[in-house]
């Protein structure tokens, strides 16, 4: 994956888990499942630096 395409990415997802989180709470599950997602995402952004 691109560097740009994964930042992206990276504050897509941290836009939509804000939001769901406001909405659904920060403890609920999807809001967790996305909380992973980006774990992940910026683990791979950490290791192509």
């Amino acid at each position: 994956m691109i560097r740009e395409e994964l930042i992206e990415q990276i504050e897509s997802l941290r836009r939509i888990m804000i939001s769901v989180g406001m909405s659904k709470g920060f403890t609920s599950t999807e809001t967790i499942r996305l909380s992973k997602t980006l774990d992940e995402l910026l683990n791979q952004w950490t290791v192509s630096l």
